[in-house]
Order: structure tokens, then sequence, then C-alpha cells
């Protein structure tokens, strides 16, 4: 049988798991532990490697096995623990969790994703420090807006005026990343030609979703997570519901479509005929955004600007 690996990783080390032939190791998260990592599964040629996200402590890892050809997975936490429960393994230490991986690996089999290039994930790093400054505006703001007092008043504004400075700092790089790829530059033209659309929702996916575009619809909406899952059981129709997908994706999507609902001709009457029939603004707006994705996947594929007449 193939061989499945689970790794597990923290901030200074990660743990290696093997099946069906079981092996543990124990690593340095270092460029030496990463390097006897890969000499190990070069050797092992395993089916699949699963990694789960740790808030970048993975990235180093996940690169350098990329670069040496093994097939890594990076699988939402949220997965790896709902699977762990479905098997009974209640216990947690780096080991464990690294043999639940590989357990993961051979049952599931999960779809191998490519790295982002150098250029995708320099725009990502670029957007989320964006979107972390843009927290720090708003608790900033709302911190002003209760203070009383001139000494804190001026010093949350100092803070504010520093924040602002370093938001169009990031936006004027963002904005020489993106001119400085002609295919970044067309896809921007395309999906900036949608009313309702602006730069950070374009930003967003370029970063995001690089394969908008390249899949068809079903494929395209189960991706960002906005593909209605079923929960129908006997003659009982339950709710329609979302789950998992890019969070980042969707957020934006979700103010987009916002956005569309009193811009975009083709959005805001799908949007008042969904409520007409009683829909929920929640149920309402998400059809919405995935309306809007339809179209977004329709004009970079197609190479053509937004026009009332797109499906």
């Amino acid at each position: 049988m193939a061989t499945c690996v689970g790794i597990d990783i923290a901030k200074h080390t990660f743990d290696m798991a093997t099946e069906p032939k079981a092996q543990e190791h124990h690593f340095d998260n270092q460029a030496d532990g990463i390097r006897n990592a890969c000499e190990i599964l070069q050797g092992l040629e395993p089916e699949v490697i699963v990694v789960e996200p740790t808030g970048g402590y993975e990235t180093a890892l996940v690169r350098q096995l990329h670069a040496a050809g093994l097939p890594v997975a990076v699988v939402n936490a949220r997965r790896i623990r709902e699977f762990a429960r479905a098997t009974g393994r209640l216990a947690k230490t780096d080991a464990i969790d690294a043999q639940v991986l590989a357990h993961f690996a051979r049952c599931i089999q999960p779809q191998l994703r490519a790295l982002p290039t150098e250029e995708e994930q320099a725009l990502k790093d670029l957007l989320a420090r964006r979107r972390q400054l843009i927290a720090m505006h708003v608790a900033e703001t709302n911190r002003l807006q209760q203070a009383h007092g001139t000494r804190i008043c001026r010093s949350i504004q100092t803070i504010l005026n520093a924040v602002n400075r370093q938001l169009k700092a990031l936006d004027d790089e963002i904005d020489r990343t993106i001119k400085h790829s002609p295919i970044w530059r067309e896809k921007e033209n395309l999906l900036l030609s949608v009313p309702g659309v602006g730069p950070s929702t374009t930003r967003t996916l370029l970063a995001s979703l690089p394969e908008l575009g390249r899949l068809n619809r079903r494929q395209i909406a189960y991706l960002v997570g906005l593909a209605p899952i079923n929960h129908d059981s006997g003659k009982k129709q339950g709710h329609r519901s979302i789950e998992a997908g890019r969070k980042a994706v969707r957020s934006a999507l979700y103010m987009a479509a916002f956005a569309s609902t009193r811009h975009n001709p083709v959005i805001a009457a799908f949007y008042q005929r969904l409520r007409a029939q009683g829909k929920p603004y929640k149920v309402a707006i998400t059809a919405c955004m995935r309306k809007l994705l339809l179209i977004l996947n329709t004009l970079v594929k197609t190479k053509q600007h937004w026009s009332p007449q797109i499906p």
C-alpha cells in the first residue's frame, strides 16, 4: 500500500507520522530539521502528505516539500478535528495529531493544491497586513469616540495618523505589485468593470482565488464556500447552508454583493426578487454573493467585460 504522511507543526518543532507502516519522527522547525524531513520523505515516496495550517509556522516546510516535488495537501483544521472526533481520537498531543493527520490522508485522500507563486504570496501578505491595519483603525476610532481628556484623545489620534500613513503606503505598494503583472492587470480591468466590485474585492480575488476563471460554476462556488449544502432526511427537507471555503474571499464578496444590491442592476433585481419571495436577508445576500462570484468567474474565463447579459 502507498504511504500516507501526516505532519503536525508547532512554532519550534514538528512531528511526522506515516501509515499504513507506522513510523514517527520529531524535528526542529528550522532549516536543518526541514531538510532532514524532506530527505526521509523522498525515500518514502508518499502518495500524499497532509499538513494543517498553523498561522504561518507551516509555510517554510510546505514550500520545501513542494520544491522537492512531494505531494502536499494543506487541509482545513476544522476538517481534521471533526475526523479525529469521528474516529474516536479524543486525546491530543503533537505526536497523536500527526497520527490523526496520517490516518486522514489515507482515508480521505485530500485534493492537492498548488503552492501560491511568489507574486501571489506577496500580494496575500500585503492584503493580510492591510486587514490588520483596518482592524486597528476601527478599534482606535471606537476608542476615540469614547475617550475623555485631551491627552488620551491626542494619543489615539497619533496612532490613527500613523495607521493612515501605513495604509496609504500599503495601498501604493499593492497597486505597484498588480501593475507589475500583465495578467493581473487584465484580470483587474475585467473585475472592476462589474458595478459594485471595487479595488479591495478585486485585490482579494487576485491573491486568494487564483482558480477564478479556471473552474466551472459548481467547482468555484464549492471552493469559496458558497455552494448550498443539503440537510435532508427522509421526507424532511432541511435548510440549505454554506460551509468551509475561503473566508477572506467570502468576506470580500459579501461587501461587493452588498454594494451590488444598490448599484448593479442584475444583482439588485435578483436581490429584490428573493426578498419579495420572503427569503431572509442572510439567505438573499448569500445568493447574491454566489451569483456575483459566478459572473466574475465567467468574465475571467471568457475575457470579456461586464454587461447585463452575462449569465
